[in-house]
């Protein structure tokens, strides 16, 4: 039997799967490592640990199936993004990888707007400086750790130093490269200019492919390591959320995601490059070949809802508790009880700022309308239309943009409460649906690993045959109409309290 591996590295742990050829799990392990916070904002992983839950995961995974390892054709690889992984010429780490949730480098990202500028750098890079990037992550070691950097010969991202230790080659692939503020993302190469710009060697970086491209080989000494047979290839793989747009078949126009984790992310295909020139939402090149994905993001989505149990539904843990059952499932069914609009009662999900479209570090969370006639119940269900309400707003920026939303997915966490789909399908006024699989990054790897080995001929064609969607939750007419006016009043709130939110954070 004919099989994949899909490598997740995630922030918390690597999930290794383990897929037959029709996309099916065969044997699954997720192995945990620690995250290292030595000053307040800061965020560093070791890349050693990635590689060693890599190479036991794929072990682990061998060992469950029973499968013969000669049948594995190829292996792919998704990753957290915007990782910062510095190898000195002989291979070693260098230091501690400064990761995507890192917020030291606010300077540097002043230092990149003003030596590229602000209009310029988003008609090269899709975006705009931001601290969690990769470049001036870059430039941070350069001006607080010169004699790293000195030492420096390889900058690779943090799924591309297991393809350098499975392979032995430095490569990397179009949607991660994207998310180092480095790439020219309409034309699919390192920038010359910004590198140029930002005094960076091009030497440092590694050659770009395609996601489905087969980028290097399972080398002997890693064969022994991990139970790969050597000479398996290694495609180029993806960035975590362009993984998962090809695990949810989030790859041909008209169709998109909205995940509702700890941060909201509304995700859409194009095969049409556009960006945005405000900078609102991110630009990226996607998993599919010659295409692109345009991302919004919202800071607190489900850690709205979060907040909000922890800290005001207690009753709903201990029954959830002896029920056996979610406190989410509980706390569905009260906001169910409460009619649209919450009898004229808003939320804004500001609590840790914003980023789409409102790109404001100061802006904070606020119920606003609030009167006597309201329960805690209204305020569930506001807090939940809220949180739908600012996926809104990511999709108008990306409609603004021309991009068509024909379809949704939902996924995350949130995405498995059927009223915030429900919510979603009537505020987007578009059907809303769930994919089948919930292995998501994994399996679009493998899918990409699937592509790249020959077994289909492109990304669509994989996605046709492999992925399954539940039905559709559809608009209902009535539902949207009533929102559409809330949603008008949300959309309004924040201008007027932007000046407000400022002059607060400077008390």
């Amino acid at each position: 039997m004919n099989c994949v591996i899909g490598v997740d590295l995630g922030t918390s742990g690597t999930k290794t799967v383990l897929f037959s050829d029709d996309g099916t799990p065969i044997a699954s392990k997720t192995i945990e490592y620690p995250l290292y916070q030595p000053k307040n904002g800061w965020a560093e992983q070791n890349p050693v640990d990635w590689w060693n839950a890599t190479c036991c995961g794929m072990k682990s995974v061998i060992a469950q199936s029973g499968v013969s390892p000669k049948d594995i054709r190829g292996v792919g690889i998704s990753g957290q993004m915007h990782g910062l992984v510095m190898l000195d010429k002989s291979g070693n780490v260098l230091r501690r990888s400064i990761i995507w949730c890192d917020q030291r480098t606010s300077g540097e990202c002043e230092e990149i707007t003003a030596k590229v500028g602000a209009g310029r750098l988003i008609e090269l890079t899709a975006n705009p400086a931001l601290t969690g990037f990769t470049a001036s992550k870059i430039l941070w070691v350069r001006n607080h750790e010169p004699e790293i950097y000195e030492k420096c010969a390889h900058i690779l991202l943090p799924k591309d130093y297991v393809r350098y230790m499975l392979t032995g080659e430095f490569a990397t692939e179009m949607s991660d490269a994207s998310g180092m503020q480095l790439l020219d993302v309409p034309n699919r190469c390192w920038s010359d200019e910004v590198l140029s710009k930002l005094s960076i060697e091009k030497s440092l970086l590694a050659k770009v492919y395609e996601s489905p491209e087969i980028t290097g080989k399972i080398t002997a000494h890693a064969s022994e390591l991990c139970g790969v047979p050597s000479g398996t290839p290694v495609v180029g793989g993806a960035g975590d959320n362009a993984a998962a747009a090809v695990g949810t078949g989030t790859v041909q126009d008209g169709i998109a995601f909205t995940t509702l984790g700890t941060s909201g992310v509304v995700f859409a295909h194009t095969d049409k490059l556009s960006i945005d020139p405000k900078g609102r939402v991110h630009t990226f090149c996607c998993a599919v070949p010659g295409a692109w994905h345009v991302m919004g993001v919202t800071q607190a989505a489900g850690l709205s809802l979060k907040w909000f149990r922890d800290n005001f539904c207690d009753s709903e843990i201990a029954a959830a508790k002896g029920m056996k059952k979610e406190p989410y499932y509980l706390m569905d069914k009260q906001a169910e009880t409460i009619p649209i609009g919450a009898e004229h009662l808003l939320y804004l999900p500001y609590l840790m700022g914003e980023r789409t479209p409102h790109l404001d570090p100061n802006c904070r969370g606020a119920f606003i309308g609030l009167s006597a006639i309201h329960t805690r119940q209204h305020l569930l269900r506001a807090v939940m239309e809220g949180v739908v309400f600012s996926q809104r707003d990511s999709v108008e920026v990306l409609r603004e943009m021309g991009i068509k939303i024909n379809d949704m997915l939902a996924c995350g966490g949130g995405g498995t409460s059927r009223l915030w789909r429900q919510m979603l399908s009537d505020v987007y006024g578009c059907p809303v649906k769930t994919v089948a699989s919930k292995e998501g990054p994994a399996l679009g790897v493998a899918i990409l690993a699937l592509v790249g080995t020959g077994a289909y001929k492109s990304v669509q064609e994989a996605c046709k045959e492999i992925i399954k969607t539940n039905p559709a939750q559809n608009p209902i007419a009535e539902n949207s109409m009533e929102y559409e006016k809330y949603y008008k009043m949300y959309a309004s709130l924040y201008p007027a309290l932007k000046e407000s939110y400022e002059k607060l954070a400077q008390i």
